[in-house]
């Protein structure tokens, strides 16, 4: 797809307040958090419905906070039912306040009551809904939930039928209100959602904004819609006014906004800029304000490669589940950014992120620290059958057509997945990628459209696999585990460059899952093998945009386990489940340096020292420009007191930069430390390595 164009911007923003109204900066201008005081009873024999508890609290209830889930503990494989139960009063407001309830996720099913009605279902276990209960609010209220979290073969995720039998799909199941739940108050009218698009333009830039509303005002009411953009300093850059006549319903109203020369949104440079909408009424009171977080920046794909603000790119990175002992898939705002920092110093610039939508918070992370990300809805392992029930398309469409809503403001997103590992090579497989394509097109028409496909090696002709229409290739490749030897690697990239001699490829999967090994001493020995022999094969490939290691941590699944086991972590990350780095850990992370550092000693014995700082070229993997890096060094004693330092800015990195010194007086004989960094312009360090007199060995740590 030569010179095709996307840009994207946005990230959706969540304030809490504990409940308490507070000027919320989504879905309304008032917010309630309802995240405490849940009560949760399972219900293994489906007779809740029965005995009432859609408007009766049962006995037997346990205290929880949400984000729950019920599988961490006792219940930790518990398939089936569970309920949750809470009482909560309703503010003070006026007759035309509109009150909706807000769920991040639940898994799987949701149906819920409020005050004993029935106020909505929802099916799909890792995308954001909401509820109008304007008219069943009391002034005290009674909530229940009933979530059912078992698999079929028409649910997504569900039962991978791809193969000979049926199996589970590769992470837990885990039943529960996995992210946040809340209230949100507004007037006669609000914004839904926003949906921010940038543009480059020759005399700038121009920012589209569609600003989707609901109102129950009166037929024929005169409001105007502004939208502000302010910038990366949060300052205003930028505004525009739009009359609008509104009446009871849905309606959209289309801004535009000139940004003469922003800040553009890169991998070292995340700026990010905020929209602020407000809806106004004819006595220049605002009625409500919704603002949203973007970026301003162009990906394309031209010639098989990958352009980010013009610039080329070749990324690396890992996949990380949702997942950790204490708290599944509920986790906490502290387990992610824990895990995401630990990301950034494994240097990740890419990830497909793993099977399902991801957190917002997560989405924000990768935002604000230079991620690129490919989401991906929970279709896995699918047959021909699956893909050929209306039921199975129709909830597809759902779940993507939720995610893009949700997230589809986030700078960080340039693609879309709509499955991994499927029946893509027959006609419903195809058929299915179609019509998801064309659903997207309507709802993204910028960002570019694949899926993961772990077969393409196999293929004949291109033609025989929905491969053939997507934007680019996604690779998941096992060679030397479940796709063959490792030898084979080579001819299997050559026959894909072959089938596909116009496409860009991103190898979406690759690793060494542990129980291949003959033994767990063995594991991670393979995986560094693996890492070590692929990525220089891979790199030799200028049409392989980037590698995606499958995959950060061990994790919870009822497959690809040791055999015998039907439960446990599977042994396939650089950290196991409790974040305990491996070998692999430190060798992926010298691999994917952006730098090389080579230092020694000069002079015998030694007088000085010399160091060459290489930036990584095109040639290999990962490669991106360099734009404000600096190189900071330090000689130290055996104490670890510094006796002579130094710094250098790196300005348009490009080239091998040396810097060479002597020893300080009185340093014979003394044992000596030189520790030498590169750090990217946020602080954190993109390469080091240190250097150790007299013994011979140099540490390496990229």
């Amino acid at each position: 797809m030569k010179g095709m164009t996307k840009l994207v911007q946005g990230v959706l923003l969540c304030g809490l307040a504990a409940l308490a109204l507070v000027a919320g900066p989504v879905h309304g201008a008032m917010r309630i958090d309802l995240d405490r005081d849940w009560q949760f009873r399972a219900d293994p024999d489906e007779f809740g419905e029965w005995m009432g508890w859609m408007s009766t609290l049962p006995s037997g209830t346990d205290p929880v906070t949400v984000p729950h889930t019920w599988n961490v503990g006792r219940l930790h494989d518990f398939m089936g039912v569970g309920w949750y139960f809470r009482s909560f009063e309703t503010p003070a407001h006026d007759p035309l306040t509109h009150v909706q309830l807000h769920f991040g996720a639940t898994f799987y099913k949701a149906r819920i009551w409020l005050n004993g009605v029935e106020v909505g279902t929802h099916e799909g276990g890792f995308t954001a809904y909401s509820l109008d209960v304007t008219a069943q609010l009391h002034e005290r209220n009674y909530l229940a939930v009933r979530i059912d979290n078992r698999p079929g073969l028409a649910t997504i995720p569900g039962y991978g039928a791809r193969g000979t039998a049926l199996s589970w799909y590769d992470w837990w199941t885990y039943g529960g209100m996995v992210r946040d739940v809340w209230l949100s108050q507004s007037g006669p009218a609000w914004v839904r959602r926003q949906s921010i698009r940038a543009e480059q333009r020759a005399a700038g830039w121009i920012v589209r904004d569609q600003v989707f509303l609901h109102s129950a005002l009166p037929a024929g009411t005169p409001v105007q819609v502004r939208a502000r953009a302010y910038g990366p300093n949060d300052q205003l850059t930028a505004s525009s006014t739009q009359p609008l006549t509104l009446g009871e319903g849905d309606e959209d109203v289309a801004l535009s906004l000139d940004l003469a020369k922003p800040r553009l949104w890169g991998i070292d440079h995340p700026d990010m800029y905020r929209m602020v909408v407000d809806i106004i009424g004819r006595d220049g009171h605002t009625i409500d304000t919704q603002s949203d977080a973007f970026g301003v920046r162009t990906v394309e794909i031209r010639d098989r490669h990958l352009l980010i603000n013009g610039e080329r790119v070749r990324l690396t990175g890992l996949a990380r589940h949702e997942d950790s002992p204490a708290e599944g898939l509920a986790e906490t705002p502290e387990t992610m950014r824990r895990d995401y920092d630990d990301l950034k110093a494994l240097n990740t610039t890419l990830s497909r992120p793993v099977h399902y939508p991801q957190n917002p918070f997560i989405l924000d992370y990768a935002d604000r620290h230079g991620i690129m990300l490919v989401p991906e809805i929970p279709v896995w392992q699918f047959s021909e059958a699956q893909f050929a029930d209306p039921k199975v398309l129709a909830l597809a469409e759902q779940q993507m057509r939720e995610m893009i809503e949700e997230a589809g403001n986030h700078p960080s997103i340039f693609a879309w997945s709509v499955g991994n590992e499927s029946a893509w090579g027959n006609r419903a497989g195809i058929e299915y990628f179609r019509a998801m394509r064309a659903m997207i097109r309507q709802l993204d028409p910028q960002r570019f459209v694949s899926f993961a496909d772990d077969n393409l090696p196999k293929l004949e002709r291109a033609d025989q696999s929905a491969a053939n229409d997507a934007d680019f290739l996604l690779m998941n490749q096992y060679f030397g585990t479940w796709h063959g030897p490792a030898a084979a690697l080579d001819a299997a990239l050559d026959k894909v460059n072959a089938l596909f001699p116009s496409k860009m490829v991103i190898i979406s999967e690759f690793g060494f899952p542990g129980m291949f090994a003959k033994q767990l001493a063995d594991a991670d020995p393979s995986r560094i093998r693996t890492i070590e022999q692929q990525l220089p094969m891979l790199a030799a490939r200028d049409w392989i945009a980037g590698a995606i290691m499958w995959c950060y941590q061990d994790y919870k699944s009822r497959r690809n386990l040791s055999a015998g086991l039907v439960e446990g972590f599977v042994e396939h990350g650089v950290v196991d489940e409790m974040r305990r780095p491996k070998p692999s850990y430190a060798a992926w992370k010298q691999l994917t340096a952006q730098a090389r550092i080579e230092a020694q000693w000069t002079g015998a014995p030694a007088t000085g020292f010399a160091v060459t700082v290489t930036p990584n070229s095109e040639r290999q993997l990962p490669s991106y420009p360099m734009h404000g890096y600096q190189l900071v060094w330090a000689l130290k004693d055996e104490a670890g007191i510094a006796l002579a330092s130094g710094s250098r800015q790196l300005g348009e990195f490009t080239a091998p930069a040396v810097l060479k010194g002597r020893l300080p007086p009185g340093s014979a004989g003394r044992s000596l430390h030189l520790e030498v960094r590169v750090f990217r312009p946020a602080g954190t360090v993109a390469s080091e390595r240190t250097l150790v007199w007299p013994a011979t060995s140099v540490a390496a740590t990229p």
